[in-house]
């Protein structure tokens, strides 16, 4: 049974990436005054990404991301967009939707939960 309190529209899965940050951008073409940023993808789904950053990120910024989903040859280029962030005792923890992502990469994360599984 499915927890009536989880909004979630598509299954999450595990995975560990690490990824930096350069350029984070806004709609209007005005970009964030950062230097680059650390950041610890911790699941991914094929509505966004959840990752972990000792840095502040503003939200409702993009940026372009390159994900590896398992085999080096299952890649996704997308932008991403910062929808949520959450506070914890040493990193904050932020949620991010993907923007635009064609339906015809849905597969590479079917390929890559099936990977999960064996």
């Amino acid at each position: 049974m499915s927890n009536p309190l989880d909004k979630r529209r598509a299954k999450r899965l595990p995975i560990k990436l690490d990824l930096t940050i350069s350029d984070l951008f806004c709609q209007d073409n005005v970009k964030a005054d950062i230097k680059e940023a650390d950041i610890e993808v911790f699941d991914v789904s094929t509505r966004g990404i959840g990752f972990y950053s000792q840095s502040i990120l503003p939200l409702n910024f993009y940026f372009n991301a390159k994900i590896v989903l398992g085999a080096k040859d299952n890649l996704v280029y997308t932008v991403v967009k910062i929808v949520r962030t959450q506070k914890t005792d040493n990193a904050f923890i932020y949620g991010c939707e993907f923007v635009g992502l064609p339906e015809i990469l849905h597969p590479a994360f079917k390929h890559y939960e099936d990977s999960l599984k064996q």
